[in-house]
C-alpha cells in the first residue's frame, strides 16, 4: 500500500476537475472514521468519501453503498450544520504532503457569505480530519481529538487555532533540480533507495523502488534520469493509476509499477476507480475487526470455558467408569454373605467374573453388616452409574455449545458492518451479553434481518445468510419448500439458498462456493458441501439460533474458486 504524495497528487487534481463548483447536498458519517458527501456537479451526482481510518486513510470518488446509522454523530451533524448546501471551491494539496484542503463556501442563518476549510490528514494512526475557519484559523471540530497531554506540538480541540502537523523537511520533488538530487543522495552510502525517501517529500518505498529499477545500474545519471522521468509525468499530470497483485501482497500508485514483473496488474482510467478497486472490503473488516474485537474475545473466553468444563467432566467420568468394579464388589458379597461374619474388616472370596476366578480381597465397614456392606457398595455402583449419565449429557451440551461458538467466530470473521448488531443482538439473547435497553416503540420494532442476495451464471436468484439470525429467518421463513438448501458438511458456516427449482449443474456450483466462501473452510481444498431441499431441513425443537438437521442431502466436493466468487460478488445486492 502506497497513498503518498504522489497518489495525493493524483486525487486532488481528479477532484478538483470533477467535483470543483459542485454543490454538497448530504453528508453522512457511514463508521467511527469516515465521512461520505453526496455532491451535485455538472455532470450529475457523485459520491466523495474522507476517511481518517487509522488503517486506511484516504480520499477519493466511491461508488459504494454505505449503510448509515439511525443517529448522525456529533462531527457528522457539525459538518451539515456548515456545509450542506455550499459550494466547492477547491481542493488542494500541501506541498506533496498527505494532507488535502477542501475549501466550500455558503451562506449562514442570516444569508451571510461564509467560508469554511475541511482538512483531511493522511498519516496513518495519526490520521484526522478537522473543520475549521480559514478566515480566523479556528477549529470547529476534529473527527479525533488531540489533547496536550497526547502532543506537545499542536491540540485538535473545538475553538483552537489550527496547527498544520510538524514539517518533515523534505525538497519537493517536483521543484527539485539535478544539483538538489545530486547533494542529498549519498552515494557511497548505500540503501539508495531509502535515502530518496528520506530526501525527498511525498515519495515513498514503492516509488523508490521504481526509481531503481528504471535507473538500471545506479549511477548519478542514471539515477536522476529515473527520478526525473517520474516527476514529470506528475507535473504533467499524465497518469496512470494502477492496482498490482502479487503472490503475498497487493499495491496501487498513480504510475505504472514497471519493476513488480511478476505481478498481475490492472490499469483504471481515475485513480478514484483504482483505489475504490484495492480498497474494496479491506476497510469495512478493518472497521469490523476493531468493533469486533470486544465481541470475538467474549465468544473465544466463552469457548475456553467449555473446553476446560469437558476436560473436567472427562476426568469425572473417568472416575464414574472405574465404579463398575463396586457392582461386582456388590455381587460378591451377596453370593458370599453365609460365611462372611460382621465386624470383618475384608473379605477374600472367589471372583467368578475372571476366566481364572482368582481370590478376592473385597474390604468391608466393620460396624455393618455383611448384607449392609453389601447393598453399600451397590448404592455407590448406583451413584457412579447416574453420575456417568449426567457427565455424559454435560459432555454433549458443552460440546454443542462450543459449535455454537464456532459458527459465531466464523460469523464475526466474515460480517460486514451490517451484520454487527445482529450478531450482538444474538449473543445477548442468548444470555452471553447483558442486552442493551430499548428505545422506546421504534427500538422495539421488529425488523426482517438483511440477506444478500446474488444471481447466477444462468440469472438464478442466490441467498445467503451471514449470521444465525439471518440464517433462521433465510431457512426457516423467506425460502419456499422446494427451494434447495446448501451448507458445509460438518463446518460452521452460512446458510445458502437457491431460488426455484429451474437451475442447472453450473447454479448448483455456484452456490457451493458461496457456502464454502462464508464458512470456516475458506481457505481449503475439497470442502465437502450438503444440499438438500428446504422442506427436508428443520430446526428442533429449542435449538441453538441457526442450528438444523436435515435429511435426505447429496455431497459435492469444491475447492473455493475466486473467479467465481468475484464474478458473483459483482450481482451482490440486499434484501430483507
Amino acid at each position: 500500500m502506497a497513498f503518498d504524495g504522489i497518489v495525493t497528487h493524483a486525487v486532488t487534481h481528479e477532484l478538483n476537475e470533477r467535483l470543483a463548483s459542485g454543490r454538497i447536498m448530504k453528508i453522512h458519517q457511514p463508521t467511527d472514521t469516515d465521512i461520505v458527501m453526496q455532491i451535485r456537479t455538472r455532470n450529475g451526482n457523485v459520491r466523495l468519501l474522507l476517511s481518517a481510518s487509522l488503517s486506511f486513510p484516504r480520499m477519493h470518488i466511491t461508488n459504494e453503498n454505505y449503510r448509515n446509522p439511525l443517529e448522525a454523530p456529533m462531527f457528522c451533524m457539525l459538518l451539515r450544520k456548515y456545509c450542506e448546501g455550499a459550494i466547492i471551491d477547491g481542493i488542494h494539496q500541501i506541498d506533496m504532503e498527505r494532507i488535502i484542503h477542501l475549501d466550500i463556501r455558503g451562506r449562514d442563518e442570516l444569508g451571510d457569505a461564509r467560508t469554511k476549510r475541511i482538512v483531511l490528514e493522511i498519516m496513518g494512526r495519526h490520521s484526522n480530519l478537522i473543520l475549521m475557519d480559514p478566515q480566523s484559523g479556528m477549529i470547529h471540530d476534529g473527527l479525533h481529538h488531540v489533547t496536550p497531554a497526547v502532543s506537545r506540538y499542536r491540540t485538535v480541540l473545538p475553538g483552537r487555532p489550527y496547527v498544520a502537523p510538524p514539517p518533515q523537511r523534505k525538497i519537493n520533488p517536483l521543484v527539485a533540480t539535478k544539483d538538489d538530487f545530486i547533494r542529498r543522495i549519498r552515494f557511497n552510502e548505500g540503501k539508495i533507495a531509502k535515502q530518496i525517501v528520506g530526501a525527498f517529500d511525498g515519495i515513498s518505498p514503492l516509488i523508490a523502488d521504481e526509481i531503481m529499477y528504471r535507473a538500471g545500474l545506479p549511477t548519478q545519471d542514471s539515477l536522476w534520469r529515473a527520478f526525473a522521468e517520474i516527476t514529470d509525468l506528475v507535473k504533467q499530470q499524465t497518469y496512470t493509476p494502477t492496482f498490482a497483485r502479487t503472490e503475498h501482497k497487493e499495491y496501487f500508485s498513480a504510475i505504472p509499477l514497471t519493476h513488480l514483473a511478476h505481478a498481475v496488474t490492472e490499469t483504471f482510467t481515475t485513480i478514484s476507480e483504482c483505489l475504490e478497486a484495492f480498497y474494496h472490503g479491506k476497510a469495512e473488516r478493518d472497521a469490523v475487526k476493531q468493533r469486533m474485537h470486544d465481541l470475538a474475545r467474549l465468544v473465544i473466553n466463552e469457548r475456553n470455558k467449555n473446553e476446560k468444563k469437558i476436560e473436567k467432566l472427562l476426568e469425572t467420568k473417568q472416575k464414574a467408569e472405574d465404579a463398575s468394579k463396586y457392582q461386582i464388589y456388590g455381587e460378591l458379597l451377596t453370593a458370599n454373605l453365609y460365611q462372611i461374619t460382621r465386624g470383618q474388616p475384608e473379605a477374600n472370596v472367589i471372583n467368578y467374573y475372571e476366566e481364572e476366578a482368582p481370590l478376592l480381597s473385597i474390604p468391608l465397614d466393620p460396624a455393618l453388616t455383611p448384607s449392609e456392606n453389601a447393598q453399600a457398595y451397590f448404592k455407590r455402583y448406583t451413584k457412579a452409574k447416574n453420575s456417568r449419565a449426567f457427565v455424559d449429557n454435560q459432555i454433549a451440551g458443552a460440546k454443542e455449545e462450543m459449535l455454537y461458538l464456532d459458527t459465531v467466530l466464523q460469523q464475526i470473521e466474515n460480517a460486514g458492518l451490517a451484520d454487527i448488531e445482529d450478531i450482538r443482538e444474538e449473543l445477548a439473547e442468548q444470555g452471553y451479553l447483558r442486552a442493551r435497553p430499548s428505545q422506546g416503540k421504534k427500538g422495539n420494532k421488529q425488523k426482517n434481518p438483511t440477506l444478500e442476495r446474488y444471481t447466477s451464471s444462468e440469472g438464478v436468484t442466490i441467498y445467503v445468510g451471514k449470521n444465525n439470525k439471518q440464517n433462521d429467518y433465510l431457512t426457516n421463513r423467506l425460502a419456499n419448500p422446494d427451494d434447495t438448501w446448501l451448507h458445509t458438511k460438518d463446518i460452521p458456516g452460512s446458510h445458502v439458498i437457491i431460488r426455484g427449482t429451474e437451475f442447472g449443474e453450473t447454479t448448483l456450483m455456484e452456490a457451493a462456493n458461496l457456502a464454502t466462501y462464508y464458512s470456516k473452510a475458506r481457505q481449503s481444498s475439497q470442502v465437502p458441501v450438503d444440499y438438500t431441499l428446504v422442506r427436508h431441513v428443520r430446526k428442533p425443537k429449542g435449538a441453538k439460533p441457526g442450528f438444523v438437521i436435515y435429511e435426505q442431502q447429496k455431497t459435492q466436493f469444491v475447492t473455493p474458486n475466486d473467479e467465481i466468487i468475484r464474478t458473483l460478488m459483482k450481482t451482490k445486492t440486499t434484501t430483507s
